[in-house]
């Protein structure tokens, strides 16, 4: 029979089948991926100002050109991840991965904003359900009550790869080019990719998959739109983490992409300093991400309901910290000041991957995290960008900063809702 474990929550799930030192390989291997999936989405915004010099692009358009990775991602990362759950999760990250790299590659060759947006459409195309899928993969090999800390850890390498993305796209382009920041990222992700396949092998992740055996008592996989619709939103409080969590992930794609550029413009930073500085404020924020999450994990172990307080008090916090911050002249006070709002932006991120989690079967989990992915990026990292870029155009960046914090607000009335109907729907997924 196979053994049985209880969550931190109730939910029952089957033990890990590998050991606990080669569960952190593969958590290494691919936080890695993920690092190269970010660093090579992110280097983008390190060379805006290049590319409006060079190719006399608008803001809006430098905006389209970060925001058309995550609109692939949220568009396809849903049918993706189901086929990664059907077929295999380890072969599709390997084929993401390679993608996305060979995508990169085609960005440093781009003559225009027409060939630059037909490389980048790729990269959101490779990188689409890499989060979902991987983070799936993670979860299946740890026990259930780590959730919160390791979805936070993983998901806060999204933020060390943009660090990396910019700080090294950024310094790399003032020495040698932007084409070469291009270039650096799509060999750093070919050799991860090269290390990763030889050492994760579906035969050791999942041996009884890749037989073609099932654990004993284990359900079947579900595989119908009609019946995975239901696992996937019959929840109310799963719908309020998917919309809570996508909204305030505006402001977090906002920033990555226009820091850059707000530091270049307002503090009068030459490129790769002014990416440099804006690298440390996105490290900031991953470290948040890790910190919150493993604090929800302690506080919320055995109280479920508070990690959606947690993630009420994060978005109020952070619309609090960057409005007064983006209201004041600019100085040593304003940058500490968005400083701790950038810590506490993605800080939602791994409370509610674990809330979703928590709340639909082991056998969908990465379709599951595939529909977060949509929500993170459809109403989060996609939107932040474009919009600001939108406003930048007709108010001015600094002005546009003013007023995107806001969406925070409505991330937090998401929170509060989803807050009201977890415990039932825990208590239902149990019975």
């Amino acid at each position: 029979m196979a053994v049985i474990a209880a969550t931190s929550e109730g939910q029952e799930t089957a033990a890990p089948l590998v050991s606990r030192p080669f569960a952190w390989v593969i958590f290494g291997l691919i936080f890695g991926l993920l690092l190269s999936d970010y660093m090579s989405r992110q280097v983008l915004n390190a060379v805006f100002p290049l590319l409006k010099t060079e190719w006399g692009l608008s803001d809006t358009q430098l905006g389209t050109l970060s925001g058309i990775v995550s609109v692939m991602v949220g568009l396809l990362t849903f049918p993706l991840s189901l086929a990664a759950d059907r077929w295999g999760r380890i072969p599709s990250l390997k084929v993401m991965a390679l993608l996305w790299s060979l995508a990169t590659l085609a960005c440093g060759f781009a003559e225009g904003f027409g060939s630059m947006f037909a490389a980048r459409f790729l990269v959101g195309v490779g990188e689409a359900a890499y989060g979902s899928v991987g983070i799936a993969v993670i979860l299946s090999v740890f026990p259930a009550h780590l959730r919160s800390s390791l979805s936070g850890s993983f998901l806060a390498g999204g933020i060390f790869g943009s660090v990396l993305g910019m700080a090294i796209g950024g310094a790399v382009a003032a020495q040698l080019g932007w084409r070469w920041s291009f270039y650096a990222m799509a060999l750093f992700g070919l050799a991860m990719l090269a290390v990763f396949a030889f050492v994760v092998t579906e035969r050791r992740v999942e041996p009884e998959r890749a037989a073609g055996k099932r654990r004993a008592g284990a359900p079947a996989p579900i595989f119908t739109f009609r019946t995975l619709l239901p696992g996937l939103f019959s929840a109310k409080s799963v719908i309020f983490a998917y919309i809570g969590n996508g909204l305030q992930l505006f402001i977090v794609g906002a920033l990555i992409a226009w820091l850059p550029s707000f530091l270049n413009r307002t503090y009068a930073m030459a490129t790769d300093k002014a990416a440099g500085m804006a690298a440390l404020f996105v490290l900031v924020s991953g470290v948040g991400m890790i910190a919150w999450g493993m604090i929800t994990d302690r506080i919320a172990r055995n109280v479920p309901e508070l990690k959606f307080r947690v993630a009420v008090a994060i978005s109020l916090s952070t619309f609090a910290f960057l409005a007064i911050a983006f209201r004041m002249e600019p100085g040593p006070v304003q940058l500490a000041l968005i400083g701790v709002g950038i810590f506490l932006a993605g800080g939602t991120t791994g409370p509610s991957t674990a809330m979703v989690a928590n709340v639909t079967h082991v056998s969908i989990h990465a379709t599951a995290f595939a529909t977060l992915s949509l929500a993170n990026n459809l109403l989060g990292m996609a939107p932040g960008p474009i919009v600001t870029g939108a406003l930048a155009d007709r108010y001015g960046l600094a002005t546009a900063f003013q007023w995107v914090p806001c969406i925070c607000l409505a991330a937090a009335a998401a929170f509060h809702l989803g807050r009201r109907h977890y415990t039932n729907d825990l208590a239902r997924l149990r019975g």
